[in-house]
């Protein structure tokens, strides 16, 4: 638990860490603007999408930065509050969200639109990290686990209806990944996952061989499901390998690209969930492989935090920014390049959308505070 003792800052800030996000905000902007200069040609200039995302980019680091004047233990004894402000949100959505690409997952206010889904990760870690900040002895016991369990499934069913199952999906991942940080007792973790991969082999058995069984699912979700396991054809998924194929060894060029520019990857996603298809042909591997190094600079980086943080809660909210980080990067990539189903996951930092991008660098300002108040040895 929080010890105000310890409340002491330590040690310069993580420069990597911030380096490798500016190097992100910096292609995300740039690549936004390749996107869409076309479809945005005619639009007024303070309309266009990439000066959008440079503000949310600039509300996101004033966010972090103020995270980082306030010491996470004390941010955290309001975690069960963020936490509660989230799951009304979720419900929020039922009744004020809009519907946008077959999904009812914003709340529009005042000519603006919010994700709630996208804040109530960033909830969901602080309350989960204040949560399981307790003895060894009390996470052991079955009250705790069964505890986890109950305060992940009620965003996970919520944020599954909207329906958005990548973000549902997230949710048991960090739920999975903190307990095991935490040492939630092995061999009930051992059963949850067992019980999710038993799940998981029905699921696959179910779209293989009794594809009626899918009627459970919108017919947006069936046909990426059946895409994924080559059931079916999509446009955007062939579009958007063609695109990462065609990019070669440097890419065509930064504007240069042929597949958002001719519409064969739609102006409604070229943008946000199939961005980094766009990156892959403008600037080709050379280009995938320095966002991918960036991402790795800010992930490994994270662990280093978690390693260095002073107490069981630093450590935990660490691991849980890693973890969230780390499935939006593997979820988005892996649909550019058909390992992963589509999902409509956003790409951390580059994928445009307001929500994501304060909520990665809050995300970040979280790490950037436990570094601050790391271990001094």
């Amino acid at each position: 638990m929080y010890d105000p003792l310890l409340n002491e800052k330590r040690g310069p800030d993580d420069r990597a860490m911030w380096l490798a996000a500016l190097g992100l905000m910096a292609i995300g902007a740039a690549f936004i603007y390749s996107a869409t200069f076309l479809p945005m040609a005619r639009t007024a200039w303070y309309k266009q999408l990439y000066l959008h995302q440079v503000v949310c980019y600039g509300l996101g680091v004033v966010a972090a930065v103020a995270l980082g004047r306030q010491e996470y233990g004390r941010l955290v004894r309001w975690a069960a509050v963020y936490y509660w402000v989230a799951v009304l949100l979720l419900v929020a959505v039922y009744i004020l969200g809009a519907v946008h690409h077959g999904g009812k997952r914003w709340i529009n206010l005042a000519g603006f639109s919010a994700q709630p889904s996208e804040f109530a990760k960033i909830a969901f870690i602080l309350w989960l990290g204040s949560y399981l900040s307790r003895p060894e002895d009390e996470l052991r016991k079955g009250k705790v686990f069964l505890g986890v369990l109950g305060y992940t499934a009620l965003p996970f069913f919520l944020i599954l209806k909207e329906p958005d199952l990548g973000s549902a999906l997230v949710f048991l991942a960090i739920s999975i990944t903190m307990m095991f940080a935490a040492g939630v007792s092995g061999r009930m973790l051992g059963a949850l996952v067992g019980v999710l991969g038993l799940l998981v082999a029905i699921a696959v058995v179910a779209v293989l061989f009794m594809p009626s069984a899918l009627k459970v699912l919108t017919p947006y979700q069936k046909k990426n499901v059946l895409t994924f396991f080559g059931r079916d054809r999509s446009y955007n998924v062939e579009q958007a390998l063609i695109s990462v194929g065609s990019g070669g060894l440097t890419g065509k060029g930064w504007t240069q690209g042929t597949q958002h520019a001719l519409g064969f990857l739609p102006s409604a996603g070229a943008h946000n969930d199939f961005i980094f298809s766009v990156i892959a042909e403008e600037e080709g591997f050379v280009g995938s492989v320095v966002v991918l190094a960036l991402y790795a600079v800010l992930l490994f980086s994270g662990i280093k935090i978690a390693s260095q943080a002073r107490d069981h809660l630093g450590s935990l909210l660490a691991v849980g920014v890693v973890t969230l980080l780390f499935c939006h990067v593997f979820i988005n990539i892996g649909m550019n390049i058909r390992i992963m189903p589509v999902t409509g996951i956003p790409l951390p930092l580059l994928s445009y959308g307001g929500s994501s991008v304060v909520c990665s660098l809050i995300a970040i300002g979280i790490l950037h505070n436990v570094h601050i108040y790391r271990r001094s040895y």
